[in-house]
């Protein structure tokens, strides 16, 4: 790949005026790293393995500066989307994004001749813009399951890659979905799925694309990715199947007056249907604080997952298809044309009025920030593959950075989705540093972190029921109350090493609506609630999450 130009918030001929809240608060966070200027290293960063188990005690994890993206961004390229490839990237940029992924619908029109029209556009726009990461992907129609963002590194065979994938493997195209012709062979198209993403996993092995990654979409908007699909599919291909969406777009879908009065943020106004796991209660069709209940709830899915002792990491997205209070509609098919034959709907065209629509524009609202040592496409999707993420909602605040340390040591200590070994009841310290948001985000809201949520978990390994959602011994540990402060401040926050193994989790919000968690009052006593149909102004209940911190406790040295 090209070595690219200095992006304009790491350049330091650049006024802060000039840049926008992002911008300020990635200096910000690149001078407290030491990476200001040109000590910020440029170019590609190769996708290391898979990290061993540290055997040593303590752990070293690199200095980190935060990109902002969105791997879920939907253009004319899919047949229910509506704006232009340059709209969304204009929109994104002036948002403050780093990087996006375009994930389009799979379908015929696509594969044929919709990702290829794509790529002519995205290559001409990392050479216009290089300063914007856009990643090429596609939105996969999970055998027996969900949806997924499926994308690669840039090179030469990333679309080719996409497109035989999606030929081959698309539960859509091959009437393997729920609700498809041939659904009723669960058992076989549950297989094709594992035999999916192995097949992106020799790609990458041997070389075909430098990287691919892949992450489940709204998980629970239908409850049909059931807790064995994602766990089979996260062990056929850890080093690919890297997470899931912790809270899903169409966060604009419960405005008051907006769309109606049944109306839930994210669109998850779904109830149980003969394809959906039934082990699911009815509650886990609804979002909390916006957040999918897999993340939202303490204890649930996303803690059964990490309580295995393995990495899952969770993002947030715009899942952008139809922008709120937006004038534009779709264009008008030329006779003879349709998505089948084109692989590419109309242009838009204003009107002036607004127009349907659930989403907010890619950065506007929903923001996955990844910690990288390099500025590159490969240095993102390495970022994510290390657990190095955290989402907020709102641009609740402007920075986090978490380390976590051993009293005795002097070092830098392990930073998100990293392990720290340590021996049994030796102390360590949590240090949280945030960034209080420094200007208004786009709904005109400087908005105010009150609360800061330190989740723990025990690791026990493996469970022998793989459709097993709960992690029994997750909790709040401790709430801090951070109300009025304001700027950059760190907390201290001491933990003991017991005798087993654990994690620790972040979450924080404005405050504004809270209630009892799903598994209780002493599990989570202060956490998000739903809101009342047709009643969920997004602006109004705000979180950030972060992906955890392992703690591997040790007998010996």
């Amino acid at each position: 790949m090209t070595q690219q130009q200095l992006p304009t918030w790491a350049d330091p001929s650049v006024s802060p005026a000039a840049l926008d809240a992002q911008g300020v608060s990635r200096r910000r966070l690149l001078c407290r790293a030491g990476l200001f200027g040109a000590a910020f290293a440029l170019g590609p960063a190769a996708a290391p393995a898979l990290a061993a188990p540290r055997r040593t005690l303590g752990g070293e994890d690199p200095r980190l500066a935060y990109l902002v993206g969105d791997h879920h961004v939907h253009s004319v390229y899919s047949h229910d989307a509506k704006y232009t490839f340059s709209q969304q990237a204009r929109a994104a940029a002036t948002y403050g994004l780093d990087w996006m992924v375009f994930n389009e619908h799979a379908n015929f029109g696509h594969a044929r001749h919709g990702a290829a029209l794509e790529h002519q556009e995205i290559v001409r726009a990392r050479a216009e813009n290089p300063r914007q990461l856009i990643f090429q992907g596609l939105e996969w129609y999970i055998p027996a399951a969900e949806h997924a963002t499926v994308f690669a590194a840039p090179g030469p065979n990333e679309v080719d890659l996409l497109t035989r994938f999606e030929l081959a493997y698309d539960g859509k195209l091959l009437g393997y979905d729920k609700g498809g012709a041939a659904d009723a062979d669960t058992v076989r198209n549950e297989a094709h799925a594992v035999k999916a993403v192995r097949w992106l996993a020799d790609q990458r092995r041997t070389g075909y694309v430098d990287d691919v990654l892949v992450l489940a979409n709204h998980p629970l908007r239908l409850g049909i990715d059931s807790p064995h699909e994602i766990r089979a599919w996260r062990d056929a291909a850890p080093e690919v199947v890297i997470g899931m969406e912790g809270a899903p777009g169409a966060q604009g879908a419960a405005i008051p007056g907006w769309r109606g009065a049944t109306s839930i943020r994210g669109e998850y106004e779904n109830k149980p249907s003969a394809q959906s796991f039934a082990g699911y209660p009815a509650d886990a069709y609804l979002t909390y604080g916006g957040f999918d209940w897999a993340t939202a709830t303490v204890g649930g899915l996303w803690d059964a997952m990490l309580a295995e002792g393995r990495l899952f990491t969770i993002t947030s997205n715009s899942d952008n298809h139809r922008t709120v209070f937006d004038t534009w509609k779709n264009g008008d098919w030329p006779a003879g044309q349709n998505f089948d034959n084109t692989g590419k709907l109309p242009d838009p065209v204003n009107t002036d009025t607004p127009q349907p629509g659930s989403d907010f524009w890619p950065g506007a609202f929903s923001r996955t920030h990844v910690g990288v040592t390099r500025y590159g496409y490969r240095a993102v999707m390495a970022g994510l593959r290390a657990g190095r993420v955290w989402v907020d909602h709102g641009h609740l605040i402007d920075g986090l950075d978490v380390r976590l340390k051993r009293d005795c040591d002097h070092g830098r200590g392990v930073t998100l989705g990293g392990r720290l070994c340590v021996r049994k009841g030796e102390r360590i310290t949590l240090y949280v540093t945030v960034t209080t948001a420094s200007r208004a985000n786009p709904r005109g809201i400087v908005p105010r972190l009150a609360q800061v949520d330190v989740i723990r978990g025990a690791v026990r390994g493996p469970v022998a029921d793989r459709d097993a959602w709960q992690a029994p011994d997750t909790r709040v540990a401790r709430t801090l109350d951070v109300s009025g402060r304001t700027g950059t401040y760190t907390l201290r926050i001491p933990l003991t090493a017991g005798d087993e193994s654990f994690y620790v989790r972040l979450r924080g919000s404005d405050g504004e609506r809270h209630g009892t968690g799903y598994l209780g009052a002493a599990v989570d006593p202060n956490g998000p609630v739903p809101h009342e149909p047709g009643d969920g102004d997004p602006w109004a209940d705000t979180w950030f999450y972060s992906n955890p911190v392992f703690v591997d406790v040790t007998d010996g040295r």
